[in-house]
């Protein structure tokens, strides 16, 4: 039996970082279209395996590098109040990683379906490093 002094039932916490989560709180999508990202509006994080970065020359236009592997090392000083884009080489279980441990510490973050090579194919732009 309950009683008035019961302690109530955690409820999940909502991706949308806003910071007091509530029925009106979306859920925050887990990636993008490559066609709809727009690096001019979100901040871009390229999370791209050490070796695969290395190998490439390319990266999306103002992206930062982050190792997926040092995340612990990172992940603190992204910031809670932009969007948030990141992208691998083909949007596989690195950005799903990435993108459940940045929505778990309460940013709006998203990741490219289909990664750096969909990004590319759908016309995206995209710099030499």
């Amino acid at each position: 039996m309950l009683d008035a002094m019961s302690e109530p039932t955690p409820q999940p916490l909502k991706r949308c970082a806003c910071g007091e989560p509530t029925d009106k709180c979306p859920d925050l999508p887990r990636s993008i279209a490559p066609a709809k990202v727009n690096p001019d509006r979100a901040l871009v994080l390229d999370v791209r395996r050490e070796a695969d970065f290395a190998a490439s020359h390319e990266i999306i236009p103002g992206a930062f590098w982050k190792n997926p592997d040092k995340i612990d090392a990172w992940i603190g000083a992204v910031p809670k109040t932009h969007d948030v884009v990141i992208y691998c080489v083909r949007g596989g279980a690195v950005s799903n990683d990435v993108v459940d441990r940045l929505q778990a510490a309460g940013v709006r973050a998203r990741f490219i379906e289909g990664g750096l090579d969909a990004y590319k194919a759908a016309g995206g732009k995209v710099d030499r490093k």
